[in-house]
């Protein structure tokens, strides 16, 4: 299965199904796909459709919005958090569902902004509330998306450029660190310890090709599901090429990895490891 942040579905749509071709994958989790349901469903559902994929869909025009698509079954689904806050309007966040056994939810957390800013306290506040949800269960669950937090600084490329930046301040790091507390294992992490792997980059001033990112799409698994992982790593050739998203992918395979165990990141980034403290963030 996989999570995938796609900046926009109708931009990235040949994008996005050579990637299903090629990659088979059969559960996706869409982030920021900025459609209606009914224009996601008229635009896409015939593609997904085609390709086996049944479709759950919690969409908004031109922001936000997530998906799953799953050929291995889709049922129970449940729109957006129960009870969560919205920035007034609830806004279109989450979406889960059961796939094969598995409760999986694909998720776009709020940016946050600035630190201590209203969007900050709306970002914990949503956290909270999606730990209520995810607590209360199955165990045989997946938490997936663009989390908008790196889990430590060695989940970004330099921590001195992110001084005073939201996604790395202690509140956002605990709230995702009491969401893990419900037994969720990180896929990527636990699988490469040691290994620098990113899943973002800002397309401004070369940030992807010096390999200047932050690791922010996160696959977090239940005791029973991450028990059954073989390969977990990310796409790092989607964000090749011309008009990528400015995620990857983040795969995991259960039970069998067709790949193999193939790296942390594939193709692995030709750019040496950056010296700390000699970049500053673009928008700086």
């Amino acid at each position: 299965m996989a999570t995938w942040n796609v900046n926009s579905a109708k931009q990235r749509l040949p994008r996005l199904l050579d990637w299903l071709d090629q990659r088979q994958p059969d559960v996706v989790c869409l982030q920021e796909i900025k459609l209606t349901n009914d224009a996601f469903a008229n635009v896409l559902g015939p593609e997904f459709t085609d390709r086996g994929y049944e479709i759950a869909v919690n969409g908004e025009a031109q922001w936000n919005g997530v998906a799953i698509l799953s050929r291995v079954g889709l049922d129970d689904v449940v729109v957006g958090i129960p009870g969560g806050p919205g920035f007034p309007q609830v806004e279109s966040r989450a979406i889960s569902a059961d796939c094969n056994g598995i409760r999986v939810h694909s998720l776009y957390v709020p940016n946050g902004r600035v630190p201590n800013s209203e969007h900050y306290h709306y970002k914990l506040a949503w956290l909270e509330a999606l730990r209520a949800q995810v607590a209360a269960g199955p165990d045989e669950v997946l938490v997936c998306g663009d989390m908008n937090i790196a889990p430590t600084d060695a989940d970004v490329f330099d921590p001195a450029a992110y001084i005073g930046q939201t996604h790395v301040t202690a509140p956002e790091r605990a709230a995702l660190a009491r969401l893990q507390e419900l037994g969720l294992r990180d896929v990527i992490r636990d699988r490469w310890p040691n290994e620098t792997v990113f899943s973002y980059w800002d397309y401004r001033a070369g940030m992807f090709h010096k390999n200047l990112g932050m690791r922010i799409d996160l696959i977090l698994a239940g005791t029973p599901v991450a028990a059954r992982v073989q390969a977990a790593w990310v796409d790092r050739l989607a964000r090749k090429g011309t008009g990528p998203s400015d995620h990857a992918p983040v795969m995991v395979d259960l039970d069998a990895a067709p790949d193999g165990d193939i790296g942390p990141m594939v193709p692995p980034p030709s750019a040496k490891a950056p010296r700390r403290g000699s970049h500053k963030l673009p928008q700086a």
